[in-house]
């Protein structure tokens, strides 16, 4: 039976992404060594899993697409708060809040990786079931 979801970012310095999550956003960890290496699996908290459609037509009528990928998004209760926080710890983020439809938005820059969603959700959560 599954037991949980291992999501995995894949990062050009493993070092600086994974020191981001230990030091900025405070997430607790465990450590695998494999073949001399070091590895920490973080603890995430609660998740749900959403699956979007790759086009369809919005509110306005207007066609949209996207193409199929997987998309790591982390939520939050309140994301102004949310944001100030992270900025107060050294976070960056590429750009301001915005309301996406589902939720209010923004793209916090991970040190070697990619951006993620940082969001506080209009819909309903599915997490805390």
């Amino acid at each position: 039976m599954i037991t949980g979801v291992h999501a995995l970012i894949y990062s050009d310095d493993a070092s600086a992404t994974r020191s981001f999550f230990r030091d900025v956003l405070g997430w607790s960890s465990v450590v695998h060594e494999e073949s001399g290496r070091e590895w920490l699996i973080f603890k995430t908290g609660p998740s749900e899993l959403g699956v979007h459609p790759t086009a369809g037509k919005r509110s306005d009528g207007e066609s949209w697409s996207s193409p199929r990928h997987h998309l790591v998004s982390l939520v939050c209760d309140d994301v102004e708060r949310t944001r100030a926080e992270l900025e107060s710890k050294g976070a960056r983020f590429s750009g301001g809040i915005e309301d996406r439809g589902f939720g209010l938005a923004t793209m916090m820059q991970v040190p070697g990786a990619d951006d993620i969603m940082v969001y506080q959700p209009s819909h309903p959560t599915a997490y805390d079931l």
